[in-house]
């Protein structure tokens, strides 16, 4: 089957993975879109299942300051290599993460960081689990996945801090 060049843009555009990748899945799927899309996704979950047991020790610490500094937040993300650390992927998750701290106050990285027998509300306390304020039918955690297949590295929030004014 020949696929379009502007075909595989589009899906390159959509999904972020490589030239080469997005041809075959094309290819594979017959054309389909949606289950090129799909097939993709499941590729970055498994991509991103294999890199987390390997070592993060670079990135950057974003900072946000909300209008008229009334909140502010912090993040840590850490990747494998400072590379990745300047790639724009990278910076733009950074600050996407640090508006989602800003803007969802969570309590926790994930579920595992909680106090033993606390209870919390997994989807509003630990920001790995909560709704992407950008995309609320994925997770934070699925957007960090998204860019672990487009960077080739692991990726880990290390640190959040959100400070509120008079609280």
């Amino acid at each position: 089957m020949k696929i379009s060049t502007d075909f595989i843009k589009e899906l390159r555009k959509q999904s972020g993975a490589g030239i080469m990748e997005c041809r075959n899945i094309l290819i594979e799927t017959e054309g389909d879109m949606a289950k090129a899309l799909e097939f993709l996704k499941e590729r970055s979950l498994f991509k991103a299942e294999e890199k987390k047991n390997r070592s993060a020790l670079q990135g950057l610490v974003e900072a946000y300051i909300h209008t008229r500094g009334r909140i502010g937040a912090m993040v840590e993300v850490n990747c494998e290599t400072d590379f990745a650390a300047q790639t724009d992927e990278f910076k733009e998750l950074a600050h996407n993460l640090v508006l989602q701290v800003a803007a969802q106050n969570p309590q926790f990285i994930s579920p595992e960081e909680a106090p033993e027998g606390a209870e919390i509300a997994a989807e509003t306390d630990c920001l790995l689990c909560q709704p992407y304020i950008k995309n609320p039918d994925m997770t934070v955690q699925d957007i960090i996945n998204e860019v672990i297949a487009k960077v080739g590295e692991n990726i880990k929030v290390s640190q959040i801090a959100r400070f509120a004014l008079g609280e």
